[in-house]
């Protein structure tokens, strides 16, 4: 019986190049930089058939960066893709969920929400220090100030600032 050949491939991706890294099986299997590719899936197809034709498995990995999880959408560096590789030769890499767009689209409403609700925090921390610099001390109608009504916005005009 032969032995299977596997390799682990790092591909560390952008938005228009790809940076591709492959790992032979084994503690001290070769680590060699294929270099930096296309990003299209038509100029990445090549290298994966040759290296399909060459290995029975292959284990690929890529880095998620802030952009999402999407391989066209991701960050750049030759070295992360080495050290991807590396890595997933060691098995130090641990699998992840990768959300749905449907998924996605409510993380990214719910990181929306969270820095509005920051924002508004903030500039409402800046009036009411602007207001006691002046000598004024503002009490929101509401005890949590989490919202300035139509009656606080009244109020704050009738301190006469100017």
């Amino acid at each position: 019986m032969t032995a299977v050949r596997e390799a682990f491939v790092g591909n560390d991706a952008a938005k228009l190049r790809n940076a591709v890294t492959v790992a032979d099986a084994g503690r001290d299997g070769e680590i060699r930089y294929l270099g930096e590719m296309d990003a299209s899936a038509e100029s990445m197809r090549r290298p994966v058939g040759r290296l399909a034709a060459k290995y029975d498995w292959l284990h690929f990995r890529y880095e998620a960066g802030p952009t999402g999880y999407g391989l066209h959408r991701l960050i750049t560096n030759w070295r992360d893709a080495t050290m991807l590789a590396r890595l997933l030769q060691a098995g130090e890499l641990t699998a992840v969920w990768v959300p749905d767009p449907a998924h996605e689209a409510m993380r990214n409403l719910l990181r929306s929400r969270a820095a509005t609700v920051e924002t508004v925090r903030v500039h409402k921390q800046r009036v009411s220090a602007f207001l006691l610099r002046h000598s004024r001390i503002f009490v929101s109608i509401r005890r949590d100030f989490q919202l300035l009504t139509s009656r606080d916005v009244d109020g704050l005009r009738r301190l006469n600032l100017v």
